[in-house]
Formats: structure tokens, C-alpha cells, sequence
């Protein structure tokens, strides 16, 4: 085994700029949140901050093992053909086309992805799916930035049941959520009411989304464990061409919201 086989995966979080104070400065700054990091590295990877940027994602794609496209705002309803609903949040156009372009490089070398709360509805408003642009009130967002914590059941067979089992409990802080299915994904948990809480692209090495925020419980670091893992078999030699050669197309899924009740 060589050293570069023994180093730590190299993993991208997704970034964005937001207004930010420290010291005596005020001023715009491509942030984070710490528990990505700290999740990331605990979980055995090195992490590379990747905030929005004219261009670049395809390079960036082919020096890196693995992709977390982290959570945020709302994406833009006009990308899934929807007028926006008076409780979306305002567009973020520069996140909302970056994301897009990490997510489509990194399924087109079949690289580790994992998709967390907005990354997951970003995965699959790209594969054609829609959302849901408002839940119940109180349902999964009560108080401002205080997480919920609720069950979600997981499906029998699962990449996700393998990892978490049957059920478990989870911190989530959303007030959209998946509607129609995008094209190659399955839905593989739910919470109580029905709202879709994970996705899986078939046929990918490892592309899985959660609806909630696993960063936050420094405790329970399974699913990111198995992310780290995934990214420790990807092909440096090859560019990671050997799965997909171009993102997977846009398909029209069906909703399973209802039906998953």
C-alpha cells in the first residue's frame, strides 16, 4: 500500500457568502458551518471548503474523493418550473448554480456525494424532482435556529438502513421538503407525517441525501463514517471516469409524499 493510498480522503463542503462579523471586521465571507469540518474530520477526511465561484468545479471535482453539499436556503422554485411560494425564501442565483455544477461533476466521475437537508432537495430538484415549498407550520421548524428532533423510519434494505438500522432519532430544522421523485432516486425513510427524509441514486457508487442535519450530533457520526469510507475507494488514476460519463439525466418522478403516509 502506498502512501497515497493511506492518506485521508480529500472531502468538499459547499460553502456560501453571507455577511460576517469577527474582530473589528464587518464585512462579506465564504462561511461554513464548524460541524461540517469537525464532522468531516472526525469521521477520518480532510476537509476543503468549495464557497460559489464563476468556474472551476470539474478540476476541483478531479482533485477531490468525496462532495457534502451542505444545508441552507431555499433553492429557486424556477429551477423545478414552480412560481415561488410567498413563504420561499429570496433566491440565491451564485449557490444555487454552483452547487449545481459540483453536484453534476461530481455524478459524472461517480464520486461520493452526500446531500444534506437543502443538498438533498438540490439532488433532487437536478434530477427533475420538485418540492414542497412550505410545510405545516410547527411541523419541522418551530423556533429559529433551534433544531427539532424527531424519529424517521428507515426502508428494509437500504444503504441507510445498513447503516442506522430500522429507525432513528434525528435534529432537523427545514420548512420544505421533497415532492415529486427525481429521476433514479428511491426514497429510503420518512418521518411520522409522511415528509421524505432520505433519498438514493441507484446505480452511483454512493449518492445519498438526508433531510436532516447528522453534523450536529458529534455523538453519532455513522453516516459519515460511511460517506469517509466511500471516498477512500475513489480511483485517482482514472479521473473517476469509470462510472458515469455525464450527470444523470432529467427525469419526471411521481410525488410520494402522500403515498408514503
Amino acid at each position: 500500500m502506498t502512501h497515497e493510498d493511506r492518506r485521508p480522503p480529500l472531502i468538499g463542503i459547499s460553502s456560501y457568502q453571507d455577511a460576517a462579523a469577527w474582530s473589528v471586521w464587518n464585512q462579506r465571507a465564504s462561511l461554513v458551518p464548524q460541524t461540517y469540518v469537525d464532522s468531516v474530520v472526525r469521521a477520518g477526511g480532510i476537509p476543503v471548503l468549495l464557497p460559489p465561484q464563476p468556474g472551476g468545479a470539474g478540476h476541483l471535482l478531479d482533485a477531490l474523493d468525496g462532495l457534502v453539499l451542505a444545508g441552507g436556503p431555499d433553492v429557486d422554485p424556477a429551477r423545478y418550473a414552480a412560481a415561488p411560494d410567498p413563504r420561499t425564501g429570496a433566491p440565491h442565483h451564485a449557490r444555487d448554480d454552483w452547487e449545481t455544477r459540483l453536484l453534476r461533476a461530481a455524478l459524472a466521475r461517480d464520486l461520493p456525494v452526500l446531500g444534506v437537508c437543502r443538498g438533498m432537495q438540490l439532488l433532487n430538484v437536478e434530477l427533475g424532482g420538485t418540492l414542497v415549498q412550505h410545510l405545516p407550520d410547527d411541523s419541522h421548524q418551530r423556533v429559529p435556529a433551534r433544531f427539532v428532533r424527531h424519529r424517521v423510519d428507515v426502508v428494509d434494505g437500504s444503504r441507510l438502513a445498513a447503516v442506522l438500522g430500522p429507525a432513528t432519532e434525528v435534529s432537523c430544522y427545514h420548512h420544505q421538503a421533497v415532492d415529486r421523485i427525481g429521476s433514479g432516486l428511491q426514497v429510503t425513510a420518512h418521518s411520522a407525517d409522511g415528509t421524505v427524509e432520505a433519498l438514493e441514486l441507484t446505480g452511483h457508487r454512493f449518492a445519498l441525501g438526508v433531510q436532516w442535519h447528522p453534523e450536529t450530533d458529534p455523538d453519532d457520526l455513522r453516516l459519515f463514517h460511511t460517506f469517509i469510507n466511500a471516498s477512500r475507494t475513489a480511483d485517482r488514476t482514472t479521473g473517476r471516469t469509470a462510472g458515469r460519463t455525464g450527470s444523470p439525466p432529467a427525469g419526471r418522478g411521481t410525488s410520494q409524499r402522500e403515498t408514503a403516509r
